[in-house]
């Protein structure tokens, strides 16, 4: 899903696009965030990568790069948090009782095709040129393979309850806190967290989009979006 706005950036950048565990076809399960950001970092050791120009994560993927930011002890020019989840402040049996609902109602968005046209209408979130019943069958063919119920629950109980520094390092990274205009309010929360611990960051709301529209929607718009933040301050 998104590999366009990936091939969309390789006009400009050498684009490493990790793909977390249980989110491929490999038969793996998702572990945590902490694992997913340590999984991301080895790698770049192992290829002698010692900072990185640009980071990017939406939704889960923004809660990686706020755990990798904060834990990982590698340097990051600029970073965009696009609708990144972060740690809840609720008592623990608050928190399993949120993931609980989040588990049963996305494993019967993945594992019922009704249901994930009624959650992503396919005249909204079909990508342009593409045929939408043969796009949501090619995902819902994945999705029912692949995201195990293990996975769609570590997905939910890690990316709303993982662990970070105290106190959480100061780091020179330029960040942008990225939401659509439709989660206003399901991001405030998350929003807040990241200008509490990376005060340097700026918040940008995108009108009439949803959680990761702008991304696995309109790749051109989304990479002018990313020039944008790579040459601020140049």
């Amino acid at each position: 899903m998104f590999e366009p706005a990936a091939r969309e950036m390789s006009s400009d950048f050498h684009v490493l696009l990790f793909a977390a565990d249980g989110h491929d076809e490999s038969g793996t399960d998702f572990d945590s965030v902490e694992t997913y950001a340590k999984q991301a970092a080895d790698y770049l050791r192992a290829h002698d990568i010692e900072a990185v120009d640009l980071m990017y994560g939406v939704s889960l993927g923004g809660a990686t790069v706020v755990r990798f930011l904060a834990a990982e002890n590698i340097p990051v020019k600029k970073a965009v948090i696009d609708a990144g989840i972060t740690p809840y402040p609720y008592p623990r049996w608050i928190c399993r009782l949120i993931a609980a609902k989040d588990f049963l109602s996305i494993s019967l968005a993945t594992k019922n095709m009704t249901v994930m046209k009624l959650a992503a209408p396919p005249d909204r979130w079909t990508p342009a040129g593409e045929d939408p019943e043969e796009h949501y069958r090619r995902i819902f063919e994945f999705e029912k393979d692949h995201y195990s119920y293990r996975t769609i629950y570590n997905v939910f109980w890690s990316a709303n309850n993982y662990t970070m520094p105290d106190p959480v390092p100061e780091i020179d990274t330029t960040i942008e806190y990225w939401y659509g205009e439709g989660e206003k309010k399901a991001r405030a929360g998350n929003r807040a967290y990241v200008k509490k611990i990376f005060p340097q960051t700026t918040v940008r709301e995108f009108r009439g989009l949803e959680h990761a529209e702008l991304v696995l929607m309109f790749p051109k718009t989304f990479h002018a979006e990313i020039i944008r933040v790579w040459q601020k301050g140049t």
